[in-house]
């Protein structure tokens, strides 16, 4: 079976990584929209990046304050496929905040205030876990609380958010 589109536009030359996956060379915004080839896009964050802890919230948050938490997900995305299986719910839930602030940033009211509030979901199992759930200084219920106000926020008036405006702050 040949790529789709190749029967009408030739052969489909599509960017994969050595393992095969679909990767894209297009260049993107600072909320991760892909722009046109050729055009001047935001830096990509580098994937496969193994942090400390300390170092992926800090980074994440540098991206949040600069209005680009597409970018701050895939810091959290590393996070969470190189952490411990016990961490893994705090790093994903905190993606999906950082996801869901990059929809509703882009408009997408609807999708935005479901990531949100699932990341809320996730970020919330950590309160009250006592001295030994590691949240790295994380404010979880914080983060919660804020994740479900702006959800509510998106939902009611169609606000679209400026993503640096409205960017938490990830530690207490």
């Amino acid at each position: 079976m040949s790529p789709r589109g190749a029967e009408q536009n030739g052969p489909v030359d599509r960017d994969r990584d050595r393992a095969g996956r679909a990767r894209s060379a297009r260049p993107r915004d600072g909320l991760g929209r892909p722009l046109a080839y050729g055009a001047e896009g935001v830096a990509r964050q580098p994937e496969g990046v193994v942090r400390a802890p300390g170092d992926t919230v800090r980074e994440a948050q540098r991206l949040l304050d600069a209005g680009m938490p597409f970018h701050a997900h895939e810091v959290f995305e590393d996070a969470w496929k190189s952490g411990p299986a016990g961490e893994r719910d705090l790093w994903q839930g905190l993606a999906q905040l950082a996801v869901g602030l990059t929809h509703a940033a882009r408009g997408n009211a609807t999708g935005g205030a479901r990531l949100l509030r699932r990341g809320a979901g996730r970020v919330e199992e950590y309160v009250g876990r006592g001295p030994g759930a590691k949240t790295y200084g994380v404010d979880v219920a914080g983060l919660a609380a804020w994740a479900r106000e702006l959800a509510g926020r998106v939902e009611a008036g169609g606000e679209v958010p400026d993503a640096a405006a409205a960017a938490p702050r990830l530690s207490r």
